[in-house]
């Protein structure tokens, strides 16, 4: 084709500078992206220390610091062009890959829409050097008096395209980003050290050590004797890692790793197969921590077909996906001591698995495999309020019983001739009109129907107003402990409950932050049974994350949405006449007694002419 431009052409070559900025847009999404690129560098660098400085969740600085090899005068300014790696060098290598960055396009596209400042030195030269891009204008290549590796700076990311800037989450969101980022370089790299500080505050500082020493000190001490070790080898891969008792299990996702040839891949298919596994262990949406590694000739995987490289292409995927399920299960089963029982594995993967989730594909699990067997147990007052504020939903209450709210604590109920039965001491007892279906529902009998309250949603409904109104209060109603309890979270959970540290507090939680990822609980709620104050505000944490991907409300909102699903009387929770009085005078005093806070209704009213017509 001929290059000859016409004065009719309006196709044409765009500048560097725009084609870089384009290419940005792919490559890096958010601060993490540069965390990563940066990162992937050091370790390709050989690198064993690498030191990470983020400033305002990487938005004013990400610094990254290595003593890898470094970069002489010639190679610095190069590796700010796009295509130009040291990585690759024909198209045989693209099928053989085994460093992590390969493209030659991260450097080139970070540095035009940042401000980039690179130092670095090799061994054998007498000094170092220093070089700037800012936006994608190159400065000069200077001396400088650097130690040997390299340490880029990358500043004001996104200043010159103001739009991306803008669309960036919040600084706790970001920082999380960044941090699962780490966890994941960390994981892959046990033979490197690893120290990140974010705004001033040590987030971890991780010697070179072994892979469970690794785990343990990234999720906390817990994880130590609770980890499920398994390794297999074929002629075709290898695998090895951790998974984790399903008593870590988490409720949001975050704490599943995948890792091939040391590189951090996304599966979904695979990552629902080893999730399966756990199926008889764990309750719904229970999300139990793994780290799988796979060690495969890299001819076999293709690691170029996705832009941010976080999707690989096996070349039998049948086998990788078979054997790492086999030897999962086998560590689960050695661990729970349940008999091996060989398994039909022509019918665990069909050839059309990929297509989704194949018509052949089924799991076996007991009927009771996601149902609480202790349940979370909850105070039986149900912190029943003596003068209940009357709200909107007594309007509800008078519609229904013909009387205003106060007075559903008398309601009358056709029970025959007699309003009063005696018990086997004599004495007399009032019949109420609640009954229990199913230890999940209240039935109550109204002048023309039936009406059934979801006890846990009607609950829910409650806590929420409560912890809303709580942070609004000068001085929150607080149940102190009688010992304090220290907690130890991960980098990412220590990070978030920091951010919400205020709002936690309103809400009547007496929390302290210590140093190196702890925080020691003094108090909590009244709506928290004691003993469980530890599960309850992790658990809270974890539906917070979740609740931020789902729906856009205000901190405080998602907090207390949070904290109401985990404080509420659960389905399956059998309770007295009093307590069911209690928690449907409490639901007709809320502001919205009809729906819980996610907008699934509390109440459910069977007319009497409904019920009538099913009998005719």
């Amino acid at each position: 084709m001929s290059n000859t431009h016409t004065s009719d052409s309006i196709i044409h070559q765009l500048p560097p500078k725009i084609s870089n900025k384009i290419a940005a847009g792919e490559v890096i999404q958010r601060p993490a992206s540069v965390v990563k690129e940066l990162l992937d560098n050091a370790i390709d660098a050989g690198a064993d220390q690498i030191k990470i400085l983020i400033q305002n969740a990487g938005k004013t600085l990400i610094q990254v610091s290595d003593n890898g090899c470094g970069m002489s005068k010639e190679d610095l300014p190069l590796c700010f062009e796009r295509h130009a790696t040291s990585k690759i060098n024909s198209v045989d290598d693209l099928f053989k890959i085994r460093t992590l960055g390969f493209r030659g396009e991260a450097m080139a596209s970070i540095a035009s829409v940042s401000q980039v400042t690179v130092r670095t030195k090799r061994a054998e030269d007498e000094n170092g050097w220093e070089f700037e891009v800012w936006g994608g204008d190159e400065k000069e290549v200077k001396p400088a008096a650097v130690d040997d590796g390299t340490t880029i700076a990358i500043r004001n990311l996104f200043f010159n395209v103001p739009a991306r800037r803008q669309f960036l989450k919040t600084d706790v969101t970001e920082l999380r980003h960044i941090l699962k980022t780490v966890q994941y370089a960390s994981l892959a790299n046990t033979d490197v050290a690893f120290y990140i500080e974010a705004d001033g505050d040590i987030i971890n500082d991780l010697p070179i050590q072994d892979l469970k020493d690794r785990v343990t000190q990234i999720f906390g001490s817990s994880y130590k004797a609770s980890l499920i070790e398994f390794e297999e080898e074929t002629s075709y891969v290898k695998i090895h890692g951790f998974a984790s008792d399903p008593k870590l299990a988490k409720k949001s996702r975050g704490e599943q790793f995948l890792f091939v040839n040391g590189r951090p891949f996304q599966h979904r298919y695979l990552t629902h197969v080893i999730l399966s596994l756990y199926d008889a262990w764990t309750r719904n949406n229970e999300y139990p921590f793994y780290a799988l590694f796979f060690d495969i000739d890299p001819s076999k995987v293709d690691v170029n077909v996705h832009p941010t490289k976080m999707e690989v292409k096996f070349e039998d995927e049948r086998s990788v996906i078979q054997l790492a399920r086999s030897v999962v299960n086998r560590a689960l089963n050695s661990h729970f001591k349940v008999p091996d029982i060989q398994e039909d594995k022509d019918a665990f993967l069909s050839d059309d698995y990929s297509k989704g989730f194949g018509s052949n594909f089924s799991f076996n699990r007991p009927e009771s495999s996601r149902k609480s067997a202790g349940g979370f147990q909850i105070p039986s007052r149900i912190n029943t309020q003596s003068n209940p504020v009357k709200g909107k939903g007594d309007e509800f209450g008078e519609q229904l019983y013909g009387r205003d709210s106060g007075s559903r604590r008398s309601m009358e109920f056709a029970t025959g001739d007699e309003s009063s039965q005696k018990t086997h001491t004599g004495k007399v007892t009032q019949d109420k009109g609640f009954w229990q279906l199913h230890n999940s529902y209240i039935l109550t009998q109204t002048r023309t129907g039936l009406t059934v309250i979801h006890q846990h949603l009607a609950h829910k409904r409650i806590i929420y107003e409560k912890a809303i109104n709580a942070t609004e209060e000068a001085l929150p109603s607080t149940q102190q402990l009688l010992f304090a309890q220290t907690l130890e979270l991960s980098a990412s959970d220590y990070t978030l409950l920091k951010e919400l540290h205020g709002i936690i507090q309103r809400m009547g939680f007496s929390v302290q932050l210590l140093s190196g990822n702890t925080a020691m609980i003094n108090g909590v709620p009244a709506d928290i049974e004691i003993g469980n104050e530890e599960e309850v505000l992790v658990s809270m944490l974890h539906q917070y994350q979740e609740l931020g991907q789902k729906i856009k409300l205000e901190a405080r909102e998602k907090l207390a949405i949070a904290f109401a699903a985990k404080a509420a009387i659960q389905r399956g929770k059998k309770l007295t006449q009093e307590e069911m009085e209690s928690l449907v005078d409490q639901l007709f005093a809320c502001e919205q007694p009809y729906l819980d806070p996610l907008k699934k209704p509390t109440i459910s009213y069977i007319p009497l002419d409904e019920i009538e017509a099913r009998f005719r």
